[in-house]
């Protein structure tokens, strides 16, 4: 299950890093965005599931603050990952709604926007990289 629960994680990752960098810290509140794309949607949807829901002033779990403070930092990226990983492998029910959560989302394009230096790509499962023409 821990192998399972892993790809899980890493399949969220794309909506869980595009909802906390639209919403930051208010990204476990409940208020409704209906201008939110479906990507971030999807995300913000799967972080309230694991990390339960806040009000906008209420503090965030340490991973997720840390994330929403430098969204581009892969160590607090990696702190939620293991946090909703942890989550998941200890509640069956939670693991059930997160997979069907996905499944519905097939369809939703995740975007994101990577800039190196040379030749240097980051990509994950089921991504394809345009090169732009210089």
């Amino acid at each position: 299950m821990a192998g399972e629960v892993a790809t899980l994680v890493a399949d969220a990752t794309p909506y869980v890093t595009a909802a906390v960098g639209a919403y930051g810290g208010a990204v476990l509140a409940k208020v409704r965005d209906d201008a939110a794309d479906a990507t971030v949607g999807v995300g913000r949807r799967l972080l309230q599931r694991v990390f339960g829901y806040r009000t906008e002033d209420e503090p965030l779990p340490v991973p997720l603050a840390a994330l929403a403070a430098d969204p581009g930092d892969a160590d607090a990226l990696g702190m939620v990952r293991w946090g909703m990983r942890q989550a998941l492998e200890a509640d069956a029910a939670m693991l059930e709604e997160v997979k069907s959560m996905l499944a519905s989302a097939q369809g939703v394009i995740v975007k994101q926007n990577v800039r190196a230096g040379r030749d240097a790509y980051v990509a994950g499962r089921d991504m394809t990289v345009n090169r732009p023409s210089e």
